[in-house]
Order: C-alpha cells, then structure tokens, then sequence
C-alpha cells in the first residue's frame, strides 16, 4: 500500500524533553509499516550542520542568526525532507520553523515580518509554504525546564540563557499554537510514561496512526 509522505515536528524550549520521544515514535510509525526519516533543525545536512554548530556556539546578531536559520533550512528542505515525503515517508523532525519564531522571533526580540520574509523564500512548495502537517508541542514551565537543564551538560548558547528569555520563547511557542491548528500541546510536566501517552493518543486522534499500542 503507498502511504502519502507525512511531515511531524517536535518542538518546545530546551528541557521540555521532546526529543526523548524519537526512538518510541519512530517505533511507532515502524510499526505501522512506514518508513522513517528522523532529522533535527538546525542540521539534517552537512552543510545544515556545520551551520548549527556555528548558530548554537558564535555569538552573532539577531539578523546574522536568523538568514544562518533559514539557510541551514533550506538546504535540508531541499536535500532531505522534500525527498522523503515524495518518497511516501515519515518525516520527523527536531524542530523546525516555529522554533526560528520562538527563539529568534520571541526570544531575540527579532522582527517577525522579516522572519515571515525568509520563510517565504526558505519553504516555498509549489506555490505553498511547506510547513509540517501535525506539530507536537512539548510545553512546560521555563522554570522546571531550567531544573532539568542544570548540570546535564556543557550549555550551548541558547541553554545558558537566563528564565526569563524562555519565559518569551515560551509565549512565542504559544502564539503560534494559537493560530495553527496543526499543534497538538503536550504537557510535559507529567512523568515520561505520561508524556508519552499524550503524545501516542494524539497521533490516534489525528488519525496518523492506528489505535494505541502501548498499555
């Protein structure tokens, strides 16, 4: 049976614990006979690659960051993504371009008309923007976040930031829930089992895969 390719994102601020849940998701649509193309942003390619490493550790301006943003996407829309979904796949994705709102827009302070610019000229698909069909947004409180966040390792630049920019990564994550229908809110507060459940009962809702599995 030929499956239409399927784009899900995971997003949320740094400790909310999303990208915990790749393994089990990748499972889960495995199991359900789909083929699977895991993938982060930024990154996903080489090239994408060497420009996260620079976004997360080269101190730059908001402009600087965000045109480095949407390069690194554009090559992996155009080296990794498209071709997966025309190959009928699952694509999953560490984030995408609601982080680039969030982040830059919200938490940068940066302005979000030239970001919707780029996004413009990053995505677009036939006359369309290629945006993610469901978004699995794992929300918590900065303030846990920044609990869990402390001592797990060596912080990049965005996980050394102060609560409060991710009190306004936070409330950027929530304006563009409010305005895409695509979201699905995770509460991530709950314990991993919890988390978990959400995240498979959404997918079932959605009608993206088959009835639960897990007990």
């Amino acid at each position: 049976m030929t499956h239409p390719g399927l784009f899900l994102t995971l997003e949320g601020i740094d400790g909310a614990g999303k990208s915990s849940h790749l393994d089990a998701l990748e499972a889960l649509f495995t199991a359900e006979g789909r083929v699977v193309t895991r993938t982060r942003e930024p990154g996903g390619t080489p090239l994408a690659e060497t420009l996260r490493t620079m976004i997360l550790t080269q101190a730059m301006d908001p402009l600087t960051e965000s045109l480095l943003v949407f390069a690194a996407r554009r090559d992996h829309i155009v080296q990794v993504i498209e071709p997966a979904l025309a190959r009928g796949e699952v694509v999953l994705c560490d984030r995408f371009t609601d982080a680039t709102f969030a982040y830059q827009g919200e938490g940068r302070g940066f302005d979000k008309a030239v970001l919707a610019t780029l996004e413009q000229w990053a995505q677009a698909r036939g006359g369309a923007l290629l945006q993610p069909a469901l978004t699995l947004w794992f929300d918590l409180a900065p303030e846990i976040a920044a609990e869990r966040l402390a001592g797990a390792r060596l912080p990049d630049k965005f996980e050394s930031q102060p609560v409060e920019f991710f009190r306004r990564v936070a409330r950027g994550y929530a304006e563009r829930a409010a305005a895409a229908p695509r979201f699905v809110r995770i509460d991530a507060s709950r314990s991993r089992e919890q988390v978990w459940a959400q995240v498979e009962a959404s997918l079932v809702q959605r009608g993206v895969v088959g009835r639960k599995r897990s007990q």
